[in-house]
């Protein structure tokens, strides 16, 4: 057995096993949004059982929706940046563990009161809906500002390819 040597066919094979790790991260975020499009319903549902008017329509319940999908999508894999060692506080990891802890935290309370059938107090409304659009908020921000700074070199590997299809 050998490796295979022709630079043509190991750019052809790292090409193929790119395409596939971008799938599966494709596919991993959009999980990641329906989890947070799935928390915003129960969120919504929740804040729509407390008759407040604004709570009830359909603009609110869709916003809800959307803002679970995109900051859960955008917000929670997050690049690191490229200095790492700096000794400073990642303000946009900051964001995004805060962005997240307040969301679920919506998320949770929604749930049980929608299972246990409870209706929280007019100001517990208020709050949980600034938990959802805050977390939601701090989550796509986070999402967004990691994206834009330089990526961690570190973080790609210089090591050969592995693949079966390299050898002889």
């Amino acid at each position: 057995m050998r490796i295979v040597t022709r630079p043509k066919q190991r750019a052809v094979i790292a090409r193929e096993l790119m395409m596939v790790s971008r799938a599966a991260h494709v596919l991993q975020r959009t999980g990641l949004a329906m989890a947070g499009a799935m928390a915003g319903t129960f969120v919504a549902a929740q804040l729509a059982k407390g008759h407040v008017a604004v709570f009830g329509t359909l603009i609110f319940i869709a916003t809800t929706i959307v803002i679970g999908a995109a900051g859960f999508y955008l917000g929670i894999d997050i690049p690191k940046p490229a200095m790492r060692g700096t000794g400073r506080i990642d303000a946009v990891e900051l964001m995004s563990a805060g962005g997240i802890f307040l969301a679920a935290l919506a998320a949770l309370v929604s749930v049980y009161g929608i299972v246990f059938d409870e209706i929280p107090p007019r100001a517990w409304e208020f709050v949980i809906g600034t938990w959802w659009f805050g977390g939601g908020i701090m989550l796509a921000t986070a999402g967004l500002v990691g994206r834009q700074r330089p990526a961690n070199a570190a973080a790609m590997s210089t090591r050969p390819i592995r693949d079966q299809r390299l050898r002889r």
